[in-house]
């Protein structure tokens, strides 16, 4: 299932920085546009993945998943 997120970013000295709206503390910096958007791309998919992985975790073994939609 593909999702969307939206990616704030803009040029400061130089430098691309950007982050994504609705995940706090995924952000990054980059000397190019491509880099920063490849880089925000990897580092939401692993925050993702270690949010999920935590999740699951703390759910223990009796436990559903329910997809949500907005």
């Amino acid at each position: 299932m593909a999702a969307n997120f939206t990616a704030v970013i803009q040029q400061d000295q130089g430098w691309w920085i950007g982050w994504i709206e609705e995940v706090p503390g995924v952000n990054c910096q980059e000397a190019t546009l491509d880099k920063l958007l490849e880089s925000l791309s990897a580092t939401l998919r692993e925050a993702i993945e270690m949010n999920r992985q935590e999740a699951l975790a703390m759910a223990g073994p009796n436990y559903r998943e329910v997809c949500i939609s907005l």
